[in-house]
């Protein structure tokens, strides 16, 4: 029977886009509504705050993502192409590289020229890109994915408030939306440190605490410039 583990870091990519697409769309959405509800605005104003705010946090989200590890999968490539380079022109000074590698990891001289030369007969640049360059299949820069993810999580983090402006009576806006608010982000804190393997309790606080401050925060902006004339 064949023994199948999974191991965290198989989702590490999208799970980070993904938390903090949903975490970046539920605080800064709520944020804005209540900052606008504060402010006075009737609810046509806040829920068209609370859509284009949706809208622009996506796809916000999405570019930076996409930027982002867009320019972490350029330098990689550019590594395996160099890799791929030194391999065609140098397989001896390769194959010795490979060969310190892993008798640095505690192999003698003997059974590390081995596993390498094994490992170079399979497949050289796969084996030299994890050994050597850290690049692992499973783990590689996949910027459309982290985009999409990082739009989708963002709308979803969002959804809540853009419902509560739609339909919460204006007079307790501020007050339900704010509580639903800091209790959905530490759902969401403890849930990322669970699947992340960090404690559950530190990642739901650390949440809460700077999700109450950012709506504390929008909260006094909308009372204040709402009374500028």
């Amino acid at each position: 029977m064949r023994h199948g583990e999974r191991h965290r870091t198989d989702s590490i990519g999208w799970l980070r886009a993904a938390v903090l697409g949903a975490n970046d769309g539920l605080l800064s959405t709520s944020s804005l509504v209540v900052g606008v509800a504060t402010a006075g605005a009737e609810r046509p104003a806040v829920l068209l705050a609370a859509l284009a705010g949706t809208a622009a946090g996506a796809l916000s989200m999405a570019a930076g993502e996409y930027v982002s590890v867009s320019s972490q999968s350029d330098t990689e490539t550019a590594d395996l192409a160099r890799e791929r380079e030194e391999l065609a022109t140098q397989p001896e000074a390769e194959l010795e590289e490979l060969a310190g590698i892993y008798q640095k990891r505690g192999l003698s001289a003997d059974l590390a020229l081995q596993v390498a030369k094994q490992l170079t007969e399979k497949d050289a640049l796969t084996a030299h890109a994890r050994e050597e360059l850290g690049i692992h299949e499973r783990t590689r820069a996949r910027p459309f994915q982290a985009a999409v993810s990082s739009a989708a999580a963002f709308a979803m983090g969002a959804a809540p408030s853009v419902l509560m402006a739609a339909f919460l009576p204006l007079g307790r806006m501020n007050s339900v939306l704010g509580a639903s608010s800091v209790v959905l982000l530490g759902v969401l804190g403890g849930a990322a440190a669970k699947l992340g393997g960090a404690p559950l309790a530190r990642g739901a606080l650390r949440m809460m605490f700077w999700g109450a401050a950012a709506m504390a925060v929008t909260s006094l902006v909308g009372r204040f410039f709402g009374r500028v004339d």
